[in-house]
């Protein structure tokens, strides 16, 4: 796996590189600024790029926006975006675009080495990653008309965890039911929200982004 760090914090570049090679992963580049990402990921070609969200020259939104120009540079070029807060605005437009091959992470989650890593991985085969705890926040602040309010607290569990990018088997294991119960779940989550089997989108997909669209709605009890 060939890997492309942007991040302008140098320790935090440095330490997720070194990460990455102790795993036996090749970085091979990193970058300290968009401009310098873009050119590191047309020179180097990797499989996977983590990218910062805030970066020069305003600490806004250009790591976003270098993520989707270098997926538009290389396509299937496979994007894991690490954030220090939630943001529902720049979650919602990364997946928004495709969720193939796109993660979204707390940096705090880069101290879970086994979680982020499995993360990578995800992502990098094509996969989604969703930090549990942005979906917790973005759950809380989806909108009263969604539909979502129809759904059981046991169905929003196996929403929440869908939404992070697991398959149906790691979603019994985490929630401790059966493969049979998750199947159930879903069914059920795609009748009350309305996405009929016949629907061109993944449905998997509509479902997570029907709670990331739109502004905030009141939380949820």
């Amino acid at each position: 796996m060939r890997i492309v760090i942007a991040e302008d914090d140098p320790l935090l570049r440095e330490g997720l590189a070194l990460l990455l090679r102790a795993e036996g992963l090749e970085v091979v580049a990193t970058a300290d600024g968009p401009g310098t990402f873009l050119d590191a990921v047309g020179e180097h070609r990797p499989d996977v790029a983590i990218v910062d969200v805030r970066m020069p020259p305003t600490h806004t939104d250009e790591g976003i926006v270098a993520a989707v120009e270098a997926r538009r540079r290389q396509p299937g070029l496979a994007v894991l975006v690490l954030s220090a807060y939630v943001e529902q605005a720049f979650a919602t437009d990364l997946l928004a675009r495709g969720s193939a091959g796109l993660g979204y992470l707390l940096k705090e989650r880069v101290g879970r080495v086994e979680e982020f890593l499995t993360a990578l991985h995800r992502v990098a085969a094509g996969g989604t990653a969703v930090d549990p705890e942005v979906v917790g926040q973005l759950l809380a602040r989806s909108r009263p008309d969604s539909g979502l309010a129809q759904l059981s607290p046991r169905e929003t569990e196996v929403l929440a965890v869908m939404a992070e990018g697991l398959g149906n088997s790691a979603i019994a294991e985490r929630l401790v039911i059966t493969d049979g119960a998750v199947h159930k779940h879903i069914r059920s989550i795609f009748a009350k929200l309305g996405l009929a089997p016949d629907d061109r989108a993944d449905r998997r997909v509509t479902a997570v982004l029907r709670y990331l669209d739109g502004p905030p709605g009141q939380p949820r009890g």
